[in-house]
C-alpha cells in the first residue's frame, strides 16, 4: 500500500523546470510537415494554372505555325535547287530561343546544336547538307534571339556574338517582328557567305527536335552556276536574298514558338504529377505521424491510470 502510494506521488510530481514535454518533437514534426504540406499544395495550384494557360496558347501558336511553315517550305524549294559550288565556311548562325523558362530543355537543345554545328561534329544540324555547305569556320558570327541560349553560348562561343535579340515572340511572332530582325542583320555589314538558322522543329504536341534552314546570301546566289541560268538583275538578287532572309526567320520563329508552349504544358503536366505524388506521400508520413502522437498519448494516460 505504501509502494503504491509512493508510485502516485511520484506519477502527480510536475516535469522539471525547462523539461520539454515527451510529444514536444513528434508536434515539432507534424508541424514542419504540414508547413511543408501546405507549401506543395499551393505549388501544384500554380503549375496547374500555368499548364492550363499554355494549353490555350498552344492551340493559338499551331494555328500560326501552319501559316508560317509555308514561308519556309518556299524557301527551301529554292534554295534546293540553288547549291554551292564553292565551300562556304563563314556561316552566320542566327539561333531562336525566348526569353522565358520553366518550359524544359528547349533552350539548351539548339544551344547544343549551335555548338555540334561549330565545331563540325558528325551529328551536327547540317549533316545533310553538301560537301561545300557542311564546313563550318569556328570564328563564324552568331546572332542570337531570346535571353536563355543567349546565357548558354555566351560561355563557350562569347567572341562570335554579334547581336543579341530579346522581347521578342512574347506573344505568338509576326511577320514584322521577323523583317525588322533582318532588317538589323542586314544593316549590321555583318560579312558571310550563308545564314543558318538553328531553331527547335515542332514534331508532335510531345517532341520537338533541334533543325536548321539554311539561306544563301546575297554573294552566294550571284555565284551560283544554278542560279546564273536566270538573268537577274542586282536588285532583283538582293531583294530575293533580304525576303528570303525574312521568310525563314517568320518560319523559325513560329515553329520554335510553338514548341515552347508544347514543352512549357508538357513541364507543368509533369510538375503537377509530381507535387500530387510528394502530396500523397507528405499526407501519409503526417498521418502516421499524427497516429503515432495519439497512441503515445493513450500510453501516457493508461499507464498512469493504472499506476493509481
Amino acid at each position: 500500500m505504501l509502494a503504491r502510494r509512493s508510485l502516485a506521488r511520484v506519477v502527480a510530481q510536475p516535469a522539471a523546470l525547462g523539461a520539454a514535454p515527451v510529444n514536444a518533437r513528434n508536434m515539432a514534426t507534424l508541424r514542419e510537415i504540414e508547413l511543408r504540406l501546405k507549401s506543395v499544395k499551393n505549388i501544384e495550384k500554380i503549375t496547374k494554372s500555368m499548364k492550363m494557360i499554355a494549353s490555350s496558347k498552344l492551340a493559338k501558336a499551331q494555328r500560326a505555325m501552319e501559316a508560317g511553315k509555308s514561308y519556309g517550305i518556299a524557301n527551301k524549294e529554292v534554295f534546293a535547287h540553288v547549291p554551292s559550288d564553292k565551300p562556304t565556311p563563314n556561316k552566320l548562325f542566327i539561333v531562336i530561343s525566348s526569353d522565358k523558362g520553366l518550359c524544359g530543355g528547349i533552350h539548351s537543345s539548339v544551344s547544343k546544336a549551335t555548338r555540334r554545328a561549330l565545331n563540325n561534329e558528325t551529328e551536327s544540324p547540317l549533316a545533310g547538307s553538301s560537301a561545300n555547305d557542311f564546313t563550318v569556320d569556328a570564328n563564324s558570327p552568331i546572332v542570337v534571339i531570346g535571353d536563355k541560349s543567349k546565357a548558354q553560348l555566351l560561355r563557350v562561343a562569347g567572341q562570335n556574338f554579334q547581336i543579341t535579340f530579346n522581347q521578342i515572340g512574347r506573344d505568338i511572332p509576326t511577320f514584322a517582328d521577323a523583317a525588322s530582325v533582318a532588317d538589323l542583320i542586314i544593316q549590321s555589314g555583318i560579312k558571310y557567305d550563308s545564314v543558318v538558322l538553328v531553331y527547335n522543329k515542332f514534331v508532335s504536341a510531345l517532341s520537338y527536335e533541334p533543325a536548321a534552314m539554311e539561306i544563301k546570301g546575297e554573294e552566294a546566289l550571284k555565284e551560283s552556276n544554278a542560279f546564273k541560268v536566270y538573268e537577274n538583275e542586282d536588285d532583283a538578287t538582293k531583294d530575293l536574298a533580304e525576303f528570303s532572309l525574312a521568310n525563314a526567320i517568320y518560319a523559325g520563329l513560329t515553329e520554335a514558338h510553338a514548341c515552347e508552349q508544347s514543352a512549357r504544358r508538357n513541364a507543368m503536366d509533369n510538375a503537377s504529377k509530381n507535387a500530387k505524388d510528394m502530396i500523397n506521400s507528405l499526407q501519409m508520413q503526417y498521418n502516421r505521424g499524427r497516429q503515432a502522437a495519439i497512441t503515445n498519448e493513450l500510453v501516457d494516460i493508461i499507464t498512469g491510470a493504472s499506476a493509481l
